[in-house]
């Protein structure tokens, strides 16, 4: 699928997301050619097309990928059956160890979008950050996209007036972007200017060969609370617009990166500050992380902030998982960090007032009310979870909390009326 200013993907895909999102094509096509809507699809690469952006549901992105200390495909590939299975709309390769081409193809075999981040691959290929050129950074990027990589993340606004800003307010954490600490270790070693900003043009020409959506990331998000009010997450936001009104310009879609650990009540602010710069691009955010010492719990601290970021026009949440700041993520970390985006993710839905978020709740307050378990289950987020929860104790009227004091059951049988009790039995 390849972007022009005046190229919209064909009907039939317009239709499809119509559909899905319930929202009407017309506006649809209006939201895409403003750059407010974006649909991650290789031009190389086939799977149902997915929108991420204004007036669409919020979706989930879930990361996999190995490391030198943890290198087993067999795992990865579990892990991303798992994030599909449990909802995930993306997956992200983020492999830094093994056969990286190798491990790419099998995260490319599920049929959802799947992102990379060149900059981890280049690395690899140079040996080290400080070895990596303009030449091997842009051949790293360019297979990606041959391969069927729906999206980037580029840290593209990772810039001297980014470097400078962080000698000038120092951050207790400094970088914690991996991708932006490998940018940050070429330039000072090399005195250059980042490539990815001093020769955006070209990196735009690769991407609209493949119809790839550059994900311009958040290379100076802040890693730690006290690092949420330095100056250099602004100066990249700064150059992130830029850089957003310059690839639409070109036909370019792109999304952006933010902002990473935060107060929640600062999430608001910078989530419209990183909207109004990039005139709405759609902002894919991990986290952000509302507090630094919940260990073994970021998932629920990530959906948090996830869910108020969402309310200030966030579109697209990165799952954060139990394993976060400790360890290479498991199976069940996977899905356990999944699930909290989603739920997340629900709830933005529903602070957006879509009538299908809305409908399914009301549904789910009327097989309360009947006391109707199978429509409880089939309506929530998880149903076997729900069902298996609930089928651990005996009794399957009331659930076991209240048993025959069910305050449910109590208040219906004195209030409903005799039609609606006819009703139920029918």
């Amino acid at each position: 699928m390849v972007y022009t200013r005046d190229y919209l993907p064909d009907s039939s895909v317009l239709n499809i997301i119509s559909k899905n999102e319930s929202i009407e094509k017309e506006k649809l096509s209006r939201l895409i050619l403003d750059g407010r809507v974006v649909i991650p699809h290789n031009a190389v690469r086939d799977h149902p097309p997915l929108a991420i952006g204004e007036g669409t549901r919020v979706k989930v992105n879930v990361n996999v990928g190995t490391s030198q200390d943890l290198c087993d495909p067999a795992l990865e590939h579990e892990k991303a059956e798992s994030a599909v299975t449990n909802g995930a709309h993306t997956l992200m390769d983020l492999s830094t160890g093994g056969d990286l081409p190798a491990i790419r193809r099998m995260v490319l075999s599920f049929t959802v979008p799947v992102g990379t981040v060149p900059i981890y691959e280049a690395v690899r290929r140079a040996g080290n950050a400080i070895d990596v050129d303009a030449d091997t950074l842009f051949q790293v990027i360019r297979d990606h996209c041959k391969e069927g990589v729906d999206f980037l993340t580029l840290h593209c606004g990772v810039n001297h007036e980014v470097l400078q800003s962080l000698h000038l307010d120092p951050r207790r954490m400094g970088v914690v972007s991996r991708g932006g600490a490998f940018h940050v270790a070429m330039m000072a070693a090399r005195e250059e200017e980042n490539p990815l900003w001093s020769e955006f043009d070209y990196l735009c020409e690769i991407l609209s060969e493949y119809g790839v959506v550059a994900s311009l990331g958040d290379g100076m998000r802040p890693g730690c609370y006290e690092d949420a009010v330095r100056e250099a997450k602004t100066v990249e936001y700064l150059n992130l617009g830029r850089l957003a009104r310059s690839a639409h310009e070109k036909g370019i879609p792109r999304m952006i990166e933010g902002p990473g650990h935060m107060p929640l009540d600062q999430i608001g602010y910078n989530v419209r500050m990183i909207k109004e710069l990039t005139r709405n691009a759609p902002l894919y955010l991990l986290g952000p992380l509302v507090t630094d010492i919940a260990a073994g719990y970021d998932h629920i601290a990530g959906a948090i902030g996830g869910a108020i970021a969402c309310r200030n026009g966030a579109n697209f949440l990165c799952m954060v998982s139990p394993s976060e700041h400790l360890a290479l993520p498991r199976v069940n970390d996977i899905i356990e960090g999944t699930r909290a985006a989603i739920l997340a993710a629900h709830i933005g839905d529903l602070l957006a007032k879509r009538p299908d978020a809305i409908g399914r709740e009301i549904l789910m307050g009327k097989a309360r009310h009947d006391l109707d378990w199978e429509k409880q289950f089939n309506l929530a987020l998880f149903p076997e979870t729900a069902r298996a929860i609930h089928g651990r104790d005996p009794g399957d009227e009331t659930c076991s909390m209240c048993g025959d004091l069910c305050a449910v059951k109590m208040v219906r049988d004195l209030f409903d009326s005799p039609d609606e009790k006819k009703g139920e039995k029918s």
